[in-house]
């Protein structure tokens, strides 16, 4: 290699680097939009954007509905079977974990429980993002993060106090969902 190349090439593989591999703008399938429409706005109400929880499902399985991890969730959400179980004690109606939409529906339901429990937290941003972050950490790291998080209420802190607190791969995938999302979704 050149002495006049070599910039460029630090400067690309550099680039290669710091570029998240999920930074491209993949065209996703709407085949699933209804059932992310429809269950975002039964569990969240009507003024909650669906795309949020699209974007979830793309950051789990990319859309696959076919998707199963190594622990043995599976579907578009990601689910492990015994947490379907347990979903579908209070849902009965939620078929099968395999079947995109009730998968959907199971992962949106879950989501629900989450911000629930979140009630403490005043901004609905924050509340969102650490709902996201129990979805993938459990509820347990969400708190044990809200308790190392300054701050003196739980109501004070928001999602730049406690983000700094929890796993690593969490913080990724919530910044993924949060990418996803404000990337061309909509279009």
């Amino acid at each position: 290699m050149t002495r006049q190349c070599w910039p460029c090439f630090l400067i690309i593989v550099s680039l290669l680097i710091s570029t998240p591999v999920w930074a491209g703008k993949e065209k996703w399938t709407n085949e699933y939009d209804g059932h992310f429409r429809k269950y975002s706005k039964r569990y969240f109400g009507p003024n909650i954007d669906w795309h949020w929880f699209k974007a979830q499902g793309i950051a789990e399985s990319a859309l696959n509905s076919k998707a199963k991890s190594s622990a043995g969730a599976k579907g578009i959400m990601q689910i492990l079977p015994s947490t379907f179980g347990d979903i579908q004690k209070r849902n009965p109606h939620f078929i099968s974990l395999t079947e995109p939409r009730w998968n959907i529906a199971a992962g949106i339901y879950y989501d629900r429980q989450l911000y629930r429990n979140l009630t403490d937290i005043q901004s609905f941003q924050s509340r969102l993002y650490m709902t996201f972050a129990g979805y993938n950490a459990g509820y347990g790291g969400v708190l044990k993060a809200l308790k190392k998080a300054p701050g003196e209420k739980k109501s004070e802190k928001e999602w730049d106090d406690v983000y700094q607190y929890l796993p690593r791969e969490t913080r990724g995938y919530v910044k993924r969902i949060v990418f996803l999302k404000e990337s061309d979704l909509k279009k």
